[in-house]
């Protein structure tokens, strides 16, 4: 998936829960990755972070602290 697509499901993530405090969004966004976004999405969107997250939310950025790494296989 490229990391525009998935730059975009963050953020659309993110806007769902724009009605909470910025901390509670970020935990939902979180949240909702860890739980539904299998382990290569999730190690591209840390990726991406990694290298700057340009173009994700400060709700997503927040959030991708909490995204868990997929385990080493």
């Amino acid at each position: 998936m490229s990391p525009e697509k998935l730059i975009h499901m963050a953020n659309q993530i993110a806007t769902a829960f724009a009605a909470l405090p910025a901390s509670q969004a970020a935990a939902n966004t979180a949240e909702h990755i860890n739980d539904f976004w299998d382990p290569r999405m999730r190690a591209a969107l840390l990726a991406h972070v990694s290298a700057g997250g340009a173009g994700l939310s400060g709700v997503a950025l927040e959030a991708a602290k909490s995204v868990r790494p997929p385990k080493a296989a």
